[in-house]
């Protein structure tokens, strides 16, 4: 060392090519990105091969110092030192706000004093999408506008429309990193006016003379019809006027055979239903068809009046039934005509009793006749005979009488 001698480290540097370089790349910080969600925690790590007896150090995004080593130097409880060596210093943010995004600096005060940056992202989750248009219902072929609107997402949030699991163009569904494969969703229900349809149902099915019969005005639509008008064609009075749907029969008979007419009536317009009604004693079940037909809208000065043209809504032709037919069937007619016999029989035979009583009442008699006296104590019949003959001589007084 004396003498202005080099020491053999020096001289072995010197003599190497690319030395400082070398030294350069060893001294240098090393740091990484780093991505985080509001509200999580950050850790920044800083590395260096060769500290050269130097302290590393970490800034925020305003040069104010953090760490120096493993000394606090800002007083902020959110951060924290983690692990401090001569070859690392690592430390945590927690509770991360969208103000600490920026570049953080990791310093090593070596000649020259050597950094390197590392990039905190900050990703603001998006608050619940809201909905904005119309909460009033919206009559059928106009259009409706809805809005959707969500706040602080960071990165800005891609929005997504649907309607029930059908995707549209683009109900308030939110895709964003922030939220790791979940979504943010809301919904608006959205009710459209439109008109009305009716159709008529006969209960029995099958009508049949002399039964009970209620016609039955099913209206749908949105709103509900309130209002049927019940008319039977050919007929000039209307039959009910009333917001019940349901027109009875208490007892049919053939006069109420005909086409019977529905008019439902809503705030968004009418509709016809028709029905043909057919009461017979034939043995066939009567066809029931089954229309609606829209009503055109009333004119300013004149009332509503059924189509002449009307599309039919449904319609069918029942099965015969045989148990549905208003005439007996033919076991019961064979079952008349054997007590049409039997009730024959019984006459003729009573008649015949009639006629063999009187008959007896009228020859009814009494018969009394005189026998020859002593004919009784005869021992025998000769002598019984003879005493018989001898009598005969006062014939006068042998007499025969018939009542």
């Amino acid at each position: 060392m004396t003498n202005g001698a080099v020491p053999p480290a020096q001289r072995s540097c010197r003599r190497a090519s690319g030395c400082g370089e070398a030294r350069h790349t060893e001294s240098q910080p090393t740091t990484s990105d780093e991505t985080v969600v509001a509200g999580g925690t950050v850790v920044l790590k800083c590395q260096v091969e060769d500290p050269d007896d130097s302290s590393l150090q970490w800034s925020n995004p305003a040069q104010q110092t953090l760490y120096f080593g493993e000394k606090r130097a800002l007083r902020d409880n959110r951060i924290q030192l983690q692990r401090s060596t001569p070859n690392e210093l690592t430390i945590s943010i927690t509770d991360v706000v969208l103000a600490d995004e920026g570049e953080y600096t990791c310093s090593i005060f070596t000649m020259p004093v050597r950094t390197a940056k590392a990039l905190v992202t900050v990703l603001g989750i998006p608050q619940k999408p809201q909905i904005f248009g119309h909460e009033q219902p919206i009559d059928e072929e106009k259009m409706a506008r809805l809005t959707c609107r969500s706040s602080g997402s960071k990165p800005a949030a891609q929005l997504r429309w649907k309607k029930g699991n059908k995707e549209l163009k683009a109900e308030g569904t939110e895709d964003h990193e922030s939220l790791q494969n979940s979504e943010r969703s809301t919904t608006q229900k959205l009710q459209v006016h439109y008109k009305p349809t009716a159709k008529i149902e006969p209960h029995p099915l099958y009508p049949r003379e002399g039964e009970k019969l209620q016609l039955q005005c099913d209206g749908q639509g949105n709103p509900v019809p309130q209002e049927f008008l019940w008319e039977k064609e050919g007929s000039d009075a209307p039959l009910q006027l009333s917001s019940d749907s349901i027109l009875i029969f208490p007892f049919l008979n053939k006069s109420d055979s005909g086409t019977y007419v529905c008019t439902a009536t809503s705030s968004m317009g009418s509709v016809v239903a028709k029905y043909n009604l057919d009461v017979s004693d034939l043995p066939q079940l009567p066809t029931p068809h089954v229309h609606s037909t829209p009503a055109p809208p009333p004119g300013p000065s004149q009332p509503i009046s059924h189509a002449s043209s009307m599309a039919t809504a449904s319609s069918f032709t029942p099965a015969p039934a045989q148990d549905a037919s208003p005439v007996p069937s033919t076991s019961s007619t064979y079952h008349a005509v054997i007590g049409g016999v039997v009730a024959v029989i019984v006459f003729l035979l009573l008649s015949l009793l009639i006629v063999l009583g009187h008959y007896l009442i009228r020859h009814k008699g009494t018969y009394l006749t005189h026998e020859a006296k002593g004919s009784d104590d005869a021992p025998d019949a000769d002598t019984a005979i003879i005493n018989a003959e001898g009598g005969q001589a006062g014939g006068d007084d042998k007499k025969e009488y018939f009542i």
